[in-house]
């Protein structure tokens, strides 16, 4: 098993298993902190006897989405003077995921965040972290059982079905379409295309879902690729509603280059730092998603809540934007907690967000 350093040194970065490592500096440079976190009450710490150790885990470092949750991570640690820091492997992969883990597992952290890439993979593994006394957090996997709390954005499905409504209208209510996930365990996308494809089948019966769900391994280079292979196959294509953020990338470069602005049309996931340029110039035309900083914020305010033996449920106020009073829409899992934190953005108001 490769160990990780608390601080970050190792042999993971040495061997290529992360990219940018342990606790590395974000891609981009902001005087201002990312997260405005001066609701956050103050004695979330109160009965927490020691400097806490909380590591972060996502699906694939290296790319816009997580070096911006990067942020969030670190200034939590600054904020409430605790150890943080993300990790996570250099391209998208479960095993590696869960290789991570087991070395947190074995330096003992107090607590481990987890943006899953594959639902499934991780149980074991998270069990083996909870047996041992370790807080599990999750983001992004409702699903998932052996965690201590998981908190999401947003509900799934109404996250996609807002994507399918901007998408049918672009399209005029009909024509084929094709749908990315990260991957087919990649449990919130599904759902969120899940969501898509019921509002397209009550509400657009004249459109069609051409293919099966492409998986994209949450890179926009195959993102562009896969799409160039479908739309050889399906040259009368008009729509794509992509999951992992970067299908805006990937989706806005193929619609650039062959020049179909205003014949196919994209909306999904995207950061205005990675599909700025397609909104820009008319490629695409909306793009939505959460403020990924405020997720691992959120994710590490519960890591400590949780240690700190706190109640935490419905109702609850993290005090972030987005995660005020939490819900807890299924009763038999009251553990599961869903805010509402996310955002559509066109040309029109992109200006807004510098992330």
């Amino acid at each position: 098993m490769v160990m990780i350093n608390r601080r970050g040194l190792g042999a993971l970065a040495a061997g290529g298993m992360l990219a940018g490592g342990l606790g590395a500096r974000p891609a981009f440079a902001q005087a201002a902190k990312a997260v405005d976190a001066s609701k956050v009450s103050g004695d979330i710490n109160a009965r927490v006897a020691r400097k806490k150790v909380i590591a972060t885990v996502v699906k694939v470092d290296g790319i816009a989405w997580f070096d911006r949750m990067r942020a969030g991570v670190k200034q939590f640690g600054e904020d409430q003077g605790h150890d943080t820091w993300m990790v996570g492997p250099s391209q998208a992969d479960a095993a590696a995921q869960v290789q991570l883990v087991e070395s947190l597992i074995a330096q003992g952290v107090d607590a481990i965040c987890i943006v899953p890439f594959s639902v499934e993979a991780v149980e074991p593994v998270l069990q083996k972290a909870r047996r041992q006394g370790i807080v599990v957090i999750s983001h992004e996997a409702s699903g998932l059982k052996n965690i201590d709390y998981d908190i999401e954005a947003f509900d799934n499905h109404a996250y996609g079905a807002k994507l399918m409504e901007v998408l049918a209208r672009d399209m005029g209510g009909e024509g084929k379409y094709v749908a990315t996930v990260g991957s087919l365990t990649s449990q919130s996308q599904m759902e969120w295309i899940d969501g898509a494809v019921a509002f397209q089948k009550q509400h657009f019966p004249r459109m069609q879902e051409v293919t099966r769900r492409i998986e994209t391994y949450d890179d926009a280079t195959t993102d562009y690729n896969k799409l160039k292979e479908v739309l050889t196959a399906y040259p009368d294509l008009k729509g794509i509603v992509g999951a992992p953020m970067p299908t805006s990338a990937g989706a806005g470069r193929l619609i650039a280059e062959r020049k179909l602005a205003g014949k196919l049309f994209f909306s999904g996931t995207g950061l205005v730092s990675v599909a700025g340029q397609y909104l820009r110039n008319g490629d695409i035309n909306y793009i939505q998603f959460w403020d990924p900083a405020v997720a691992g914020y959120a994710m590490n305010v519960m890591a400590v809540m949780a240690l700190a033996k706190k109640s935490i449920g419905a109702g609850i106020d993290l005090g972030l934007a987005g995660y005020g009073k939490l819900e807890a829409p299924d009763a038999a899992r009251p553990n599961i907690l869903v805010g509402q934190g996310w955002v559509g953005v066109t040309k029109d108001n992109m200006a807004q967000y510098n992330f």
